[in-house]
């Protein structure tokens, strides 16, 4: 018997080829999942704080998969790669490459213009890469962490503290961020960067 997963709300499905990606096959529940995922990001927090990461290196497709890859790597066979197949979410599988051009490209626009301040800089990144959902799961995560890596390494300010959780629960706070995600979605970010913050 495989692993059965359990979706908290705005998760989004993993088709029955990307689930044959799991690496670990004596994971068995989804809590056991979540504990070797945290270990396998954290090991990629410690990476990002002695990679010396520079905003040339930070804004490119390279990257974004790198990250990926060194986030979820230990556990599925697909991190690291743009997923090969549609969602619930994201623009369709054959135009991720050409919207996360288009949002590296905005963004390198938005930090030399100084076009918006830098808590805003990295949500608006943070909600675009998301609306993408370039990878099969994990994106929410993933751009979290981006959000962070902005923060610290491109603008030196504190990280975001996202209220102290990883949001894999179905709880009040998951139900917030998901709420502060749909304004962003109709254009409004200040609840996502307070959530961010807070």
């Amino acid at each position: 018997m495989g692993l059965e997963f359990q979706y908290a709300q705005g998760q989004t499905p993993l088709d029955e080829e990307e689930k044959e990606g799991l690496k670990i096959k004596s994971i068995t529940t989804q809590r056991e999942l979540d504990e070797f995922e945290q270990l396998n990001i954290e090991k990629a927090v410690e990476w990002t704080i002695h990679a010396n990461l520079k905003l040339e290196k930070i804004l490119t497709e390279k990257f974004i998969k790198n990250l990926h890859k060194r986030m979820f790597g230990d556990i599925w066979k697909w991190a690291g790669e743009f997923r090969k197949s549609d969602k619930n979410i994201g623009v369709k599988w054959t135009q991720i490459d050409i919207a996360l051009r288009t949002l590296l490209d905005d963004t390198k626009y938005w930090i030399e213009n100084n076009t918006f301040s830098p808590e805003e800089i990295s949500i608006r990144f943070k909600h675009r890469i998301v609306a993408i959902h370039c990878f099969p799961n994990g994106n929410g995560r993933h751009s979290r962490m981006m959000a962070d890596i902005f923060m610290e390494s491109i603008f030196g300010k504190e990280l975001f503290s996202w209220h102290q959780s990883k949001m894999l629960k179905a709880d009040d706070i998951r139900k917030e961020y998901i709420a502060a995600l749909r304004k962003a979605d109709n254009g409004d970010l200040n609840p996502l960067i307070q959530f961010a913050m807070n």
